[in-house]
């Protein structure tokens, strides 16, 4: 059977993996044991991806990225450069805590920008966008903007990446995709 992914050959993929068709990992990269690579994924130079993580079809996880065991990452999730998850609430070298890996879930779509931080057990809404170093430190609504250190949201994101203007009646169009948004009781939706 013919290998219908691409790993660089400085690539380490532990045994019992499932990567899937056109995918590509890059160099100095290690996919551990257990983890569900999607298709059409690009896992970029010097990333880590844990035990068990599961990531959806065409998800970009770029350069320096470390995704921890309890992420689960939904269809076509960005993941910027040298942004980081963590597992564990309150870590110490000392004391094990394996058992008590909290899970994050990052929905369809979503973006995080580069050197953000996802503190876990908090969830990313679908197509929320995390700027670049942030620290998420609650869950995120769907299509969301979030920036700062804690992370506060400061407008809303289409699907395409812009921000949303909404009107008196909570109406937005997104200049790119031409898509119509409704915000109604702090809730993004779609039309």
């Amino acid at each position: 059977m013919t290998q219908e992914y691409f790993a660089h050959e400085s690539s380490y993929i532990d045994e019992g993996c499932s990567i899937g068709k056109g995918t590509k990992i890059w160099h100095f990269s290690h996919i551990m044991s257990g983890c569900t690579l999607g298709e059409r994924c690009n896992i970029g130079q010097n990333v880590v991806i844990s035990p068990d993580v599961v990531l959806g079809n065409n998800v970009k996880v770029q350069n320096n990225v470390s995704i921890y065991s309890g992420v689960i990452c939904e269809d076509d999730v960005f993941l910027g450069p040298s942004m980081v998850f963590t597992n564990v609430i309150n870590p110490r070298s000392a004391v094990n805590r394996k058992d008590q890996y909290l899970k994050t879930i990052v929905g369809k779509g979503a973006s995080i920008g580069a050197n953000a931080t996802i503190v876990c057990g908090h969830n990313i809404g679908k197509y929320a966008f995390i700027g670049a170093g942030a620290v998420v430190t609650k869950h995120i609504p769907e299509y969301a903007l979030v920036i700062g250190n804690p992370a506060k949201q400061i407008g809303w994101m289409s699907e395409y990446g812009h921000k949303l203007i909404f009107d008196k009646e909570g109406h937005a169009i997104c200049p790119e995709g031409n898509d119509e948004y409704l915000l109604m009781n702090g809730v993004v939706s779609k039309l």
